[in-house]
């Protein structure tokens, strides 16, 4: 047993999982006979066979079993010792509570904790998801270090004093999400008046996309829902159409579809902040680095 390797315990693993030495082979980036020779080195080290062929591949012997059961533990302890050890030579370590209102919270907060870990893996993230006003009562009694708020049309006037903002994006991409049945769902975009006399389907609890398109007559709230799924399972019953950020699009499931709104007299003009406190801890400086970049990422408009 001495004689055993990581190199050689992770194809063992990866070859129980994908059922063939080749499948192997292509998700460990490795050669066939490359995979062949370090599961022949594994048994050597065993003194038994560890694989056996069947009509539909390979299967682990009994004694296979075994070994990948301990295999897979010993491989999770190596990786975490190796994510400890960056974030002790990375220095920024410590944790974290970061807010963000529904649609925010759906794609750009996600993609930018795991851009944040993947450079600094000794910071911890708590996440909380709340409308701006909660965020920014939060961001001053120290309960939340960063909080991401979007201002403009149609959205109160936020109170920012004592607190930093960066400019994460800004511009007119919003559109509505429309169920895959919906006479807009094949369209590359609307007209605001197009909106009129539509049921909404719109966020509880003063979140940015609590409302309907600014300045459209006739139209009418069919329901008001806190969560975001709900909010999307709605519209892809059929119940409604509701407004959402280009920045979230990539949220919707596969039975909705994001139509944008053309707006020739200038669109609904909103700006996306990271808010933290006047004097951020470095870990919260990272983080705000980290949605920056991903907001700089996202293509289809804020």
């Amino acid at each position: 047993m001495a004689d055993l390797t990581l190199t050689g315990l992770r194809v063992v693993v990866e070859v129980a999982r994908t059922g063939s030495f080749s499948a192997a082979a292509h998700r460990l980036g490795y050669t066939q006979s490359a995979v062949s020779r370090q599961i022949a080195a594994s048994e050597r080290a065993t003194g038994t066979a560890l694989f056996e062929r069947h009509a539909r591949g390979i299967r682990p012997t009994t004694a296979g079993e075994v070994l990948i059961r301990h295999a897979g533990r010993v491989l999770d302890s190596v990786n975490a010792a190796g994510k400890e050890l960056a974030g002790l030579r990375d220095r920024l370590a410590g944790r974290i509570a970061v807010g963000g209102f529904p649609a925010a919270s759906a794609v750009l907060l996600p993609r930018a904790v795991s851009r944040l870990l993947r450079a600094h893996p000794g910071v911890e993230v708590q996440l909380a998801e709340s409308a701006t006003p909660a965020q920014l009562q939060s961001l001053r009694r120290g309960r939340l270090d960063v909080a991401v708020a979007v201002t403009g049309d149609g959205l109160p006037e936020y109170d920012f004093e004592g607190l930093r903002r960066t400019e994460l994006r800004s511009g007119t991409g919003y559109g509505v999400a429309v169920a895959e049945s919906h006479p807009f769902a094949g369209r590359s975009w609307v007209e605001p008046d197009e909106l009129a006399e539509q049921q909404w389907i719109v966020g509880a609890g003063g979140s940015p996309e609590s409302g309907t398109w600014p300045g459209i007559a006739g139209s009418s709230i069919a329901f008001a829902v806190r969560a975001w799924p709900t909010r999307l399972g709605l519209v892809a019953a059929g119940l409604g159409i509701s407004l959402v950020p280009g920045f979230a699009a990539d949220s919707l499931p596969a039975d909705v579809r994001w139509v944008p709104v053309r707006d020739e007299c200038g669109g609904l003009r909103r700006v996306l902040w990271a808010v933290t406190g006047e004097q951020p801890s470095p870990a919260a400086v990272a983080m705000v680095r980290a949605l920056e970049q991903e907001a700089g990422s996202l293509g289809r408009g804020c």
